[in-house]
């Protein structure tokens, strides 16, 4: 036990240092609490908790802001791994869609294998969008001469450009600007014959120098027209009639076919388009009937395939007819190219890049499709 004096009377106090925080004084029966200096122990204690305490709190702080700090971090690093998890499995799966494809370049234009296509692959593509050499505009109409020349027309302003069989520009000429060009054909020598305002003429192929336009008796109203192997022309006439007109090599009208479409479809067409085949039997095409009629070289109708609709031989939004060398019908619509045997037999489908809007086979059996702003040569695999 330890003494102090009492502030109040002066008598002696007794405390226990230890425990106590208060005393009672005996003489003058006050209560007093302990002066801070006299409580020793107790004021020891509290420093020692101070000091066990405290980094304990710093430490349970510590721990709590790396939970705060790690926490995330683990979750995004989970979900990043997910994801790219994800973008490799997907990447994989589509290899074989993306795989660069195998291309040369050619003088012209670049040569391309397709190989995801199962009837035609791509091995020529030339041109681009615009108006200068080789650049084009709204092209619908294609030919091919005897020495593999390319004659694209475009549809508006008249202009008739020349490739030689590479797709290298070699010059351009032009027909009329004002009136829209309906139908392009060349002969083997390099003639090239131009359906425009209803009038069929001539022009060297080359320099683009008019030859006559061909005569008929029944006037104008020639819409589309190609050229026969004999040198002759098969053409499309339309004027209240939708008639077939075939003309020999020295241009004089041998035959006629009346009302060719609208007769065995029962209901007018206004725009036929027109191929032969190697035997002379004579394709048409009409844009408003979905069909494809074919009729004998005397003329005479043989058969009438396609029907309007989407599903795989129907015919929809039709553009261009051409027929290869195995008798073979190609027909473009919205859905590609359709191909179809001599008998009008559904055979496939291909796309090329646009929509072809015309179509012309060389003597190797290639087909040439031109697409508005480019030419696409395709191989037969079949």
């Amino acid at each position: 036990m330890q003494t102090f004096d009492c502030p109040k009377c002066g008598a002696p106090v007794s405390y226990d240092p230890g425990i106590a925080t208060t005393a009672h004084c005996a003489y003058c029966q006050s209560q007093l609490a302990l002066p801070d200096e006299l409580r020793g122990q107790p004021a020891r204690v509290i420093s020692q908790i101070d000091i066990q305490i405290g980094p304990q709190i710093a430490a349970t702080a510590s721990k709590a802001i790396w939970l705060v700090v790690l926490i995330p971090i683990f979750i995004v690093v989970i979900v990043l791994a997910a994801v790219f998890g994800a973008i490799s499995r997907v990447t994989k799966s589509l290899s074989p869609l993306t795989n660069p494809v195998a291309s040369r370049r050619g003088p012209g234009g670049s040569r391309t294998g397709d190989p995801a296509n199962a009837f035609a692959s791509t091995v020529l593509k030339f041109g681009s969008e615009g108006i200068g050499p080789g650049m084009m505009t709204d092209a619908r109409s294609i030919a091919t001469d005897g020495k593999g020349n390319i004659y694209v027309g475009e549809y508006s302003g008249g202009r008739i450009q020349v490739f030689d069989a590479n797709g290298s520009f070699i010059t351009q000429w032009m027909v009329d600007p004002k009136m829209p060009l309906r139908g392009l054909t060349a002969d083997r020598k390099g003639t090239v014959y131009i359906a425009q305002h209803g009038v069929v003429t001539r022009y060297d192929g080359q320099s683009g120098k008019p030859l006559g336009s061909l005569a008929y008796s029944e006037g104008d109203g020639f819409d589309d027209v190609t050229a026969t192997p004999d040198g002759g022309l098969v053409c499309a006439w339309y004027r209240g009639r939708d008639d077939l007109v075939r003309f020999n090599a020295e241009g004089k009208a041998v035959q006629t076919i009346r009302a060719a479409v609208s007769t065995p479809a029962d209901r007018s067409e206004l725009n036929t388009r027109v191929a032969v085949d190697g035997r002379a039997n004579i394709y048409a095409l009409g844009s408003f009937t979905n069909s494809v009629f074919k009729f004998s070289p005397d003329g005479k109708f043989l058969n009438r395939f396609g029907s309007p609709g989407h599903q795989p031989g129907q015919l929809s939004g039709v553009d261009a007819i051409a027929v290869d060398g195995k008798g073979r019908v190609f027909i473009s619509d919205v859905k590609g190219i359709q191909v179809f045997d001599a008998d009008g037999r559904y055979l496939s489908v291909f796309k090329p890049d646009g929509v072809a809007s015309g179509m012309v086979f060389n003597d190797k059996n290639e087909l040439f499709v031109v697409a508005r702003n480019k030419v696409i040569k395709f191989a037969l695999k079949e």
